[in-house]
């Protein structure tokens, strides 16, 4: 038995699968046997008897690995990521950073309209959304923005989701990192706003879309039965014509077949759901499908793609719109004035049940999921529900998946923010069906990903941030810094040894700074305590948390986060009470960002809006109303309010080069 767990662990080691981990305290932790065989099956290693594990081992010795999938750039090869000052034209980042500032938004929660309703001929070409965020919002708040000086808007992911299943929703647990969420197409840019609007009138559904239309929270259920039963309506009757158009024809070759498949497993998804799901559904995506279409190449899916050609032609269709829509949106910002226009959001993982994993079983490991390790404030750890890539298949490929993943998110932006940017690193991957704690880490080929990185921000000319926040490795963040890739800082953890927030000149350079995130509350929800509120409703404490004692502890914090605001000359006079106006606290705090070094500040909307709740509650799902939440005024008029504008004039006078009056 013992020598069999050290031929274990040692075919574990060669596979990148560490055989031990430290928690945040300190103290390390063995991986158990049992984790490192189901760890190693899912990775085509199986290690059930000594045998196995000798035969697994000379298998993976033998393995040769792809050259890069990246055709090389003119010699010699960049080493470091296109930079803002190349964005802006200001010459080598190493010898003097620009000063810009951009806008983080959650796309799906722009309006267009005010929920005044939709009617034949009436408004002309503004009727507005049809309940959630759209392109064509996202290029408004874009020019808006860039009116007052903005060089980018940060944007929420925008990956392929399930049209089929609209209740999953989360922007971070997408179908496909390759294709886009439908549900950011303007209707109207299919065939007119009129027309959108008589197809309202056609399926009787005018007073349903002005209702969700002027809700404060997405009813995602309500919004996709009206926006996809008009588009499918306006596709239908318009088809023909996108169909001659030679763009499309253009895109469906490009697209060939990655975009085939994931349009088949749109019409697949779908069908299974209305025959085998009562309530539309299924938890086990494609894998509870019949064993026949389980193949993405059988002869059971080509047949179906035969028989139902309307409903595969219709789901390229709608990424033919949704990507029309994007690309739009960006070159409104970049024609507007911004030097890097969108900047999008790459998610660390897939829904393992969704279209990338079942068109790249090979790429990805299925039988477990990512998550986090316990820590303090998470001790039973956590599982995400996302399937990763295998390393293995990566090395294997040359890295093609995780290049082709890039390309699809930097086809319509000038950067790119890498969600969990640790995961070129290392994951915490659990066997299914294991606790969050049965997990163990998996090595990735990190100097090999952040070549592909370099390679590809060089060839589209954009920028790219990693979200490096909590505990990361020793090293980690200057090997990003190397390479040109900025990290993250965020207000509420920037603090000395002591709990002070840190003053605007003690701030790190190559990383953008923000009060906050979507996990995180808002300025003026962290200042009232609404994330205490919300904790405590929900029961969401760490071992030995109370609510009293975060509260004591946020009173404490109030003081000196007032205090460093004050010290920078970002506000003056006695800080407001908690569930007074903290007006003055956000505008203090955008000031405060925006004298620090870094090169790129990020203002979250919610922020300039001056909202109380935060996007989304990590630790909940329907307890919280993650990611449904909508802006309270329209685009452009949301960034017009006078406290809007007296922010971001906070926020430029911050951003002034010291001794520029202008």
């Amino acid at each position: 038995m013992k020598d069999r767990d050290t031929a274990l662990a040692a075919l574990a080691t060669a596979a990148g699968i560490a055989t031990a981990w430290e928690d945040a305290a300190g103290q390390p932790h063995e991986v158990s046997p049992d984790t490192l065989r189901a760890l190693l099956a899912v990775l085509d290693l199986p290690a059930g008897s000594v045998a196995q594990i000798r035969e697994s081992h000379d298998r993976l010795a033998r393995e040769p690995v792809a050259p890069s999938q990246v055709p090389p750039l003119a010699a010699p090869v960049p080493d470091r990521c296109f930079s803002l000052a190349d964005a802006t034209g200001a010459g080598d980042p190493r010898h003097g950073d620009p000063r810009l500032w951009g806008i983080a938004a959650q796309l799906y929660g722009l309006r267009r309209h005010d929920g005044a309703g939709y009617a034949a001929g009436r408004h002309g070409a503004t009727h507005g959304d049809l309940g959630c965020g759209d392109t064509t919002a996202l290029a408004s708040l874009a020019r808006a923005a860039a009116a007052q000086g903005a060089a980018c808007i940060g944007v929420s992911p925008v990956h392929a989701l399930f049209d089929a299943d609209p209740l999953s929703y989360s922007p971070y647990s997408p179908s496909s990192r390759l294709f886009l969420n439908t549900m950011i197409i303007d209707a109207d840019a299919i065939a007119g706003a009129d027309e959108t609007a008589r197809s309202l009138d056609r399926l009787g559904l005018g007073a349903e879309a002005r209702r969700v239309a002027a809700e404060p929270l997405i009813d995602w259920p309500a919004v996709a039965r009206v926006k996809q039963a008009v588009m499918h309506d306006l596709l239908a009757r318009h088809g023909a014509r996108i169909e001659a158009d030679p763009d499309y024809r253009g895109v469906i070759a490009a697209g060939g077949d990655a975009l085939a498949d994931h349009a088949r497993f749109e019409a697949i998804d779908a069908h299974m759901r209305a025959t085998h799901g009562a309530d539309g559904h299924t938890p086990h995506g494609w894998r509870g499908w019949p064993e026949a279409f389980r193949d993405p190449r059988s002869p059971a899916v080509a047949a179906f793609a035969r028989d139902h050609q309307g409903a595969v032609a219709r789901a390229q269709m709608l990424q033919w719109q949704a990507s029309r829509g994007l690309g739009a949106a960006h070159q409104a910002a970049r024609d507007a004035g911004m030097p890097v226009g969108l900047i999008a959001d790459l998610a660390i993982g897939v829904d393992g049940s969704g279209a990338q994993a079942w068109s790249h079983q090979d790429q990805m490991l299925i039988g477990a999921t990512i998550g986090a390790p316990p820590d303090l404030f998470n001790p039973l750890g956590q599982n995400w529900g996302l399937a990763a890539f295998s390393p293995r298949a990566l090395a294997a490929s040359g890295h093609a998946a995780y290049i082709q993943m890039l390309r699809a998110a930097l086809r319509h932006a000038g950067g790119i923010r890498i969600d969990h940017i640790l995961g070129l690193m290392r994951l915490w991957l659990i066997p299914e069906g294991a606790a969050p704690a049965e997990g163990a880490y998996l090595r990735y080929p990190l100097q090999d990903l952040l070549h592909a990185t370099v390679l590809e921000s060089r060839r589209h000319n954009a920028v790219v941030i990693g979200e490096d926040l909590g505990t990361v490795p020793a090293g980690f963040r200057d090997m990003l810094g190397a390479h040109g890739i900025l990290g993250t800082r965020v207000l509420w953890f920037e603090r000395d040894a002591g709990g002070d927030f840190l003053p605007p000149d003690r701030w790190e350079r190559p990383v953008v700074a923000t009060a906050t995130t979507h996990d995180l509350p808002t300025t003026a929800g962290w200042w009232a305590g609404a994330d205490i509120d919300w904790r405590e409703r929900l029961g969401l404490f760490g071992p030995g948390e109370t609510a009293e004692s975060l509260r004591e502890l946020r009173a404490l914090d109030r003081s000196r986060l007032w205090s460093a605001l004050g010290a920078a000359g970002s506000v003056d006079g006695i800080a407001p009470a908690p569930h007074a106006s903290a007006d003055p606290v956000i505008d203090g705090t955008l000031n405060f960002l925006g004298q620090t070094p870094t090169p790129l500040v990020l203002a979250p909307l919610e922020d300039l809006a001056g909202l109380g709740d935060q996007p989304n509650l990590p630790g909940t799902i329907a307890e919280h109303p993650n990611w449904r939440r909508r802006m309270p005024a329209p685009v452009p008029d949301l960034l017009e309010t006078p406290a809007a504008r007296r922010r971001l004039s906070m926020l430029r006078a911050g951003r002034r080069p010291e001794g520029d009056p202008s």
